[in-house]
């Protein structure tokens, strides 16, 4: 399915140029990506460990954070250690294959993103202004219907998107003006018209995301209301803190994405083109390391737990020592 016709070229290969214009970059890039890539991994995966082992913690915000780690560490992983390749060695060929899987794993991966985000909204906006109701209007049903919906709505919105970019003819430039595969700046390599894909892209794009920004703007207000309404000040400065920094990461991740995505058609000529590939790469990236440290690590619960098994794992490491020198 992701192999595009044989007769249409006789290289089956793009080449990913990374940011244009700023090739002496690449080496500057490259250090502090690895280090936020490498945050993004083992946070996620710290996230993943003791939300699973811990059955106390068999929630619903930490099941849907659970599913968030894993989205990030797909998403993450799809498209950073490409981009190090690029950036320290230069080396951006991949194949048709490898490319349009790319581009279908990134893409749904946003769009199952944003809709956690929303879940996770919505649970605090019930946890906080409906307490007494969360265990009935959360249900293990409603979380997996929630989890069902989101997932099924990234695969729908992407195999269409898949399935128009795969049958177009590459047969003129492979050279791809971006970090990654990302679908406006690979069909505008085709020697066809690619606006029915891109259209389409526009189109999906702006309802999920504007809908879903919209839920999680009501939520967040609705939460806020009750904050102001709490009598202890020291529970407000902390609910505001928490949603405060909510709101940060959100940002982080919708604003530069939806730029990127708008500036492609309606401002090329304004922003430059390495701007809009630098806006691309970080609500990749950004946010995939911010998530395990602003919707985990800052939670008490998960915090203790974190240093729980460090702490064991510290625990072993100094008994095996003590053993050893027995």
């Amino acid at each position: 399915m992701l192999a595009p016709p044989c007769n249409q070229t006789s290289d089956n290969s793009f080449i990913l140029l990374g940011i244009p214009g700023l090739d002496w970059v690449h080496p500057w890039l490259a250090a502090p990506l690895s280090f936020m890539y490498a945050v993004a991994l083992v946070g996620n995966t710290l996230i993943l460990t003791v939300i699973w082992r811990d059955s106390t913690l068999h929630e619903p915000m930490y099941y849907f954070l659970c599913v968030l780690a894993a989205v990030d560490i797909i998403m993450a992983t799809s498209v950073t250690p490409k981009m190090l390749s690029i950036f320290w060695s230069g080396d951006g060929g991949i194949t048709f294959s490898a490319c349009f899987a790319q581009m279908y794993v990134v893409h749904a991966a946003t769009a199952a993103e944003t809709g956690l985000l929303l879940a996770m909204a919505f649970d605090r906006y019930v946890a906080i202004c409906k307490p007494l109701h969360y265990q009935t209007i959360l249900t293990p049903k409603m979380m997996l219907g929630i989890g069902m919906a989101i997932m099924m709505r990234a695969i729908l919105f992407m195999t269409p998107l898949s399935w128009m970019v795969i049958q177009l003819p590459f047969c003129d430039s492979h050279l791809v003006p971006h970090s990654y595969c990302e679908h406006m700046a690979v069909a505008k390599l085709a020697c066809a018209d690619y606006m029915p894909s891109s259209l389409y892209s526009l189109i999906g794009s702006s309802i999920i995301v504007g809908s879903d920004v919209s839920f999680i703007a009501t939520s967040y207000s609705l939460i806020l209301q009750a904050v102001f309404r709490l009598s202890s000040r020291n529970a407000r400065l902390k609910a505001l803190s928490t949603c405060g920094s909510h709101v940060g990461v959100m940002v982080l991740y919708y604003l530069p994405g939806m730029i990127s995505h708008y500036v492609e058609w309606f401002g090329q000529d304004v922003v430059p083109l390495h701007t809009q590939v630098l806006l691309a790469d970080f609500y990749l990236v950004i946010p995939p390391t911010l998530n395990p440290i602003i919707y985990g690590l800052r939670t008490k619960e998960i915090m203790a737990r974190v240093l729980g098994v460090l702490g064991t794992g510290g625990a072993l490491f100094q008994g095996s020592k003590c053993r050893n020198h027995v």
